[in-house]
């Protein structure tokens, strides 16, 4: 299976962020949107399954999270396939771009507010609209559901940034592995590999997580909006742009950009 390598990857992811940062405001709002939605479906179909692994669980809980990991990409691998857009992949994709000299440091700004704010708003449409009001998903899912979202709010600022950074190096080496791939079965396969890893460990993505505490929220569990937004979104936020910007696209970046 042949498969482009390094120096062709970050050109190629360079020029894919540079046609976003080009991209009317219209058309990059829904990208961004249906990026929140597919990232959402992905974390949907992780919880429906997951959630419903109870007696596995009692028995083996690494097994349920290599589940819930597994099935998680399949957000992202739409993401890609489908031409979506996500924040996440932006914070290195950006960085690639402008330090090719594609795009200016104005682009990568604009790039990353937009996509994080309608991200958000294509996560809320699932986890209200897909997850809660359709009545998808079963008791034993809303509570482990709400046992997910209080344990991402129970660490320390410190921590979740950590585990952002994890997350977000992670999420963006799966796009850089993506861009590796000549075809549907490659560019899948690169994707899956990284972010199942992240998933199992259960590090914090930002986007993810706007749809899984959310979730959570709308079904009863007892975590205030503030809660979440201040003792995890924030930190999850900043960790996953070190993790994206600087693990990724600056240090891939300055081994493998051709000039």
């Amino acid at each position: 299976m042949s498969y482009y390598n390094p120096s062709e990857i970050a050109d190629n992811f360079g020029t894919a962020s540079q046609s976003k940062a080009k991209t009317g405001f219209t058309k990059f709002a829904i990208m961004a949107i249906m990026g929140g939605i597919f990232i959402a479906l992905g974390g949907l179909l992780t919880v429906v399954v997951a959630g419903n692994m109870q007696g596995v669980a009692q028995e083996n809980i690494g097994l349920v999270k290599f589940v819930a990991g597994a099935l998680f990409p399949v957000g992202l691998i739409m993401v890609s396939v489908g031409g979506a857009d996500l924040f996440t992949s932006d914070c290195a994709g950006m960085v690639l771009s402008t330090m090719q000299k594609k795009t200016v440091f104005k682009d990568l700004i604009k790039v990353w507010i937009l996509a994080y704010l309608f991200n958000f708003i294509g996560s809320q449409l699932v986890a209200y609209f897909m997850a809660y009001k359709t009545g998808i998903l079963s008791f034993d899912a809303i509570g482990y559901l709400t046992n997910l979202a209080n344990g991402k709010l129970k660490y320390p600022w410190e921590t979740v940034f950590l585990k952002g950074i994890g997350a977000n190096a992670l999420v963006c080496l799966g796009t850089w592995m993506g861009y590796a791939g000549k075809d549907i079965m490659g560019k899948s396969l690169g994707i899956w590999v990284p972010v199942m890893l992240f998933v199992t460990l259960g590090y914090e993505h930002s986007i993810a997580n706007m749809f899984f505490i959310p979730t959570a929220i709308y079904s009863g569990a007892d975590i205030t909006w503030g809660h979440f937004i201040v003792d995890n979104l924030i930190p999850a936020t900043i960790g996953n742009i070190v993790g994206g910007a600087v693990v990724i696209g600056l240090a891939l970046g300055y081994v493998y950009n051709k000039k």
